[in-house]
């Protein structure tokens, strides 16, 4: 019976074979998506990276590691910090518009202070007047 044949060893060495194949794959993606974050590389330049990924694959990827690695974390930090940036505006344009509310929401609590007494009728008007201008 070959399951009876399948030892604590065995086990072992699949399971470090799936770990390495998994390790590789995301060697080769981290490689491959790198070279298609890169623009100063013309086309045929990242066409030939791609077919020696794929006909001379370990040797290809460890002469890109060594001769590109420092590009490859720069490019890595730069898009991180653009991607920051963009998520930081998003989030100040998010609060800033829910904050604030609409000038329309401003005038109905202008409105709601004036009948309350808590402003004057001059001081509506010149509220009103700023919210209206800007």
């Amino acid at each position: 019976m070959v399951l009876a044949e399948f030892t604590v060893g065995n086990a072992l060495v699949v399971t470090l074979a799936i770990f390495f194949a998994v390790i590789w794959i995301w060697i080769l993606i981290a490689i491959i998506s790198d070279l298609f974050r890169d623009h100063e590389l013309s086309g045929w330049i990242k066409a030939l990276w791609l077919f020696a990924l794929l006909f001379l694959t370990p040797l290809t990827a460890l002469i890109y590691l060594i001769a590109r690695g420092d590009g490859m974390r720069k490019r890595s930090i730069s898009e991180q910090v653009e991607a920051k940036q963009q998520f930081d505006a998003y989030v100040r344009e998010t609060a800033s518009a829910s904050a604030g509310g609409s000038a329309v929401d401003e005038l109905h609590r202008l409105n709601d202070l004036k009948a309350s007494g808590a402003i004057s009728e001059e001081e509506f008007a010149q509220l009103k007047a700023k919210i209206v201008a800007g």
